[in-house]
Parts: structure tokens; C-alpha cells; sequence
């Protein structure tokens, strides 16, 4: 275990939304609104402040569903995707405010999304020596583990590094941007390059060890030992901009502003914010339990 001081980046709506749909639709605030994934991400926090003790730490939210840069650049980009309600949008708004009276940091962008946000706060942490435990499922996240840092599935509760990337996918860190440009990525609406799927995106990076390497000697690939090789070699030629198109969309952004990610304390801010939530909420005992324990209350 590395003795780098850690900061803990959750993927904050991930959590929302896993809440929003296996918490049972009985919860509701004072004014009647389902809070049903308020209480599940409420609970998801709580365990992972209790196990972990993390001292630095930072949530990140999607804001940019629909304007991120990235639909600037490919406006088909998640057009897969519907809308929050607005029931859903109201309970991310308070698991937000949830997550500030705890005394954590909130990062949130119009025009960046939550990985983005996560990545240019990890980049800017490796820079004053800290390692990052990455808190997310999210496939895409593993382009930004450097040799210290970790993701973390919680719900499964499995822990990866650098080389679990690779025995997830069949890429390095450094390559799964390119990856996902090859192959596609069905949840954010990447086509990728036709025909080409994850064990041949995997086995065309071994050889080529990046996109651009692979474009620039594209007339070698009809001589791989690859199955319908000379077909996937033409299929590169055909959509090698689309190719590159893909992979600004797959790549993690490492330029969000962000505010000093060097100070990512956690603080506890005492019940004067988290008492009236706790009312409007209507959470039980145990959790307001839970969040006096926290808070140092």
C-alpha cells in the first residue's frame, strides 16, 4: 500500500441515480416529494465516510448532460440518453446540499462532466503527491490510474489499480481512450469504427500502442494475423477522422477549472446547516445518527 497521502474522488451521480432506482418509492420530504434517492445516496455516503475516514475528499456531479463541450464538438453524443425528471433533478439538488453540510467538496461544471471534473482533480493532486481512490464502476475512469492510484467499485466493493485496467479491458491506462474510440462506447452513443469490436480495438493497441500510431501505418494491418484483417484495415481508412473525432470524446479531460484541489479537507461544519435538512428530509434516527456522528455533533 502506497504511503502517499490519499484523496477520495466520488463519482457522485452515479450514486444518485443507483439510489433513484433500487431505493423503494416510499420516502418523502415534508412537502410530499419523493426523496427516495436522497436517503439511498444519503446512507451510500455515510458508509463510505464511516469505513474510510477519508481526510480528502470531493463528490462530482453531472451538470452537462446537454452542454457539455463535448456535444459542441458531436452533437450525437449521449442523445441516447433521456432527461432527468424533474422529481430526479430536484433530489440531485439535495444530495448536493447533503453533501456540502458534511463538509465535503461539491464539484460541479456546466460545460465539464463529472469525469472531467475528477480528472483534472486528480491530475492537479499527483502534482502535490497525493494518490486518488477513484470511487466508481465507470469504465472510463481507468485511463486516469497512475501507478498509486485506485478505483474503487463500492457497491462490489473490488479495488483495481494500473494492471486491473488491463484485466478489465485488455488496454494500459494510456490507452483506453483510444480504446473506446475503436470499439465504441453504446453508453455515451460512440458508434466507434464499424466492425471493430473490444478484442480487436485491444489486439490492434498491442501491436500499434495508440490510435495514432495504428492511423499513420494503417496499411500494416491487412498483414496482422487478425481475423478479416484486410476488411478492418479498410474499415480504419474510411473512418480514420472519425476515429480521431471518437477519441476527443473518450478522453478525459484534464483542463476543467477547478478550484485548489490541493485542499480537499474534509471538515466538519458542526448540525447548524444538516439539522434542517434533516427535517425537510424526514430522515430516521439512525441515519441523523450517523450524520451527528460525522459532523462531530
Amino acid at each position: 500500500m502506497s504511503r502517499l497521502p490519499t484523496a477520495h474522488l466520488i463519482d457522485g451521480s452515479l450514486y444518485v441515480f443507483r439510489a433513484w432506482h433500487s431505493m423503494p418509492d416510499e420516502f418523502h420530504d415534508v412537502d410530499g416529494h419523493a426523496v427516495n434517492a436522497v436517503h439511498g445516496y444519503t446512507r451510500f455516503l455515510c458508509e463510505l465516510l464511516e469505513r474510510e475516514g477519508p481526510s480528502h475528499l470531493a463528490v462530482a456531479f453531472d451538470a452537462s448532460l446537454t452542454t457539455s463541450f463535448r456535444n459542441a464538438i458531436y452533437p450525437a453524443y449521449k442523445a441516447n440518453r433521456e432527461l432527468p425528471p424533474p422529481d430526479l433533478e430536484r433530489q440531485f439538488i439535495l444530495c448536493r446540499a447533503i453533501t456540502e453540510a458534511l463538509g465535503v467538496r461539491v464539484l460541479i461544471d456546466h460545460s465539464y462532466e463529472a469525469d472531467d471534473l475528477i480528472g483534472s482533480t486528480l491530475w492537479s493532486l499527483r502534482a502535490h503527491g497525493f494518490r486518488s481512490v477513484i470511487v466508481s464502476a465507470d469504465k472510463d475512469f481507468g485511463q486516469l490510474l497512475g501507478e498509486h492510484d485506485e478505483q474503487w467499485d463500492f457497491a462490489r466493493n473490488l479495488r483495481w489499480g494500473p494492471s486491473g485496467v488491463f484485466e478489465r479491458l485488455g488496454v494500459h491506462p494510456v490507452q483506453v481512450a483510444d480504446f473506446l474510440a475503436l470499439c465504441g462506447d453504446a453508453v455515451d452513443n460512440i458508434p466507434g469504427v464499424p466492425g471493430i469490436g473490444a478484442k480487436t480495438a485491444a489486439a490492434l493497441l498491442a501491436h500499434f500502442g495508440s490510435l495514432d500510431e495504428l492511423l499513420d501505418r494503417v496499411d500494416e494491418v491487412a498483414f496482422l494475423r487478425l481475423r478479416g484483417a484486410a476488411r478492418c484495415a479498410e474499415r480504419l481508412r474510411e473512418h480514420a477522422d472519425a476515429a480521431r473525432l471518437y477519441r476527443r470524446l473518450t478522453r478525459i479531460a484534464l483542463d476543467a477549472p477547478i478550484e485548489s484541489s490541493a485542499d480537499l479537507l474534509v471538515r466538519q461544519r458542526g448540525m447548524s446547516t444538516l439539522e434542517p435538512l434533516c427535517e425537510q428530509l424526514r430522515f430516521g434516527p439512525l441515519t441523523r445518527t450517523r450524520l451527528r456522528a460525522l459532523n462531530g455533533a
